[in-house]
């Protein structure tokens, strides 16, 4: 039995697919009546349903550049621009981790463009975010992984001091969050943070998910860091300390998920990353 979806009338919804089922949500592909294609993200009832929420607030601020643009929001729905289906790991497949990140590169400069429009009030504190870093930290007693979640939480205190001018930013953009279609690459599916620059590139390094070698690869984050820092115009070894720091703060969210395995990955690869930065 296909799965059913009251749209709002005014959408116009002639066909739908379900193309897509997170814990957080529902993700359409929609057919409206003058035939052009749509995406309507369905949110579920969750905890935590707000960081998807703000997401909401992030596209409609950014008016299309760089990321998909926000059709309309009813409730917990929205109908967003159809963005495309190829996505960023097909570049890396095809033409190597450094086109790749390139790509990423410029997405991210499209979504760092200034807009002639105040920041959305309801964007969450890059500080706020860090939170669970922060928590696991402060529980430390010494034993198994206390020491690099101590040591991350001083270094995100310390970026975190030390911002100036903080903008909007994506909040999770990596490999998956990057489409091409019609208007070229676009960013999709965006948190909604206020923050450092450095925080919106952080989650590249550790993406894809399913190449933990790669991720892990001294050479690839050398790499990486100097591709994104040159296209940006970020200094690299603060890209890095951010990196090491998201990590970090990514591996608690898992560990207060008692995700035991993912929490060990993230952790393996912000290891590297400030293996990386103290050549920097």
């Amino acid at each position: 039995m296909k799965e059913q979806h009251a749209f709002p009338r005014r959408w116009n919804i002639c066909g739908a697919e379900l193309i897509a089922e997170t814990f957080s949500s529902r993700i359409w592909k929609v057919l409206r009546d003058d035939d052009s294609v749509a995406v309507v993200k369905a949110l579920k009832p969750f905890d935590d349903v707000e960081d998807e929420l703000r997401g909401a607030h992030f596209l409609k601020w950014r008016e299309g550049d760089g990321a998909v643009r926000l059709l309309d929001f009813e409730g917990s729905d929205m109908l967003l621009e159809y963005g495309g289906d190829r996505l960023l790991t097909s570049v890396l497949d095809a033409d190597g981790d450094d086109a790749a990140t390139e790509i990423g590169a410029g997405v991210l400069s499209r979504l760092h463009h200034p807009a002639q429009r105040p920041a959305p009030p309801q964007l969450q504190p890059l500080r706020e975010r860090f939170d669970a870093l922060f928590s696991r930290a402060g529980k430390a007693n010494g034993s198994g992984n206390d020491d690099i979640y101590r040591q991350a939480a001083a270094m995100a205190d310390l970026l975190l001091q030390s911002t100036r001018s903080p903008l909007p930013l994506h909040g999770d953009l990596h490999h998956d969050n990057i489409v091409f279609g019609p208007r070229g690459w676009l960013a999709i599916d965006p948190k909604g943070v206020l923050g450092d620059r450095c925080f919106d590139a952080a989650n590249l390094f550790y993406n894809p998910l399913d190449r933990d070698a790669l991720c892990a690869d001294p050479q690839r984050i050398t790499r990486m860091a100097k591709i994104l820092s040159r296209a940006l115009n970020l200094d690299p070894s603060r890209l890095l300390d951010f990196a090491f720091a998201y990590g970090c703060l990514s591996a608690a969210w898992h560990g207060e998920d008692g995700n035991e395995k993912d929490e060990a990955r993230e952790l393996a690869i912000a290891s590297a990353i400030r293996s990386v930065r103290s050549g920097f």
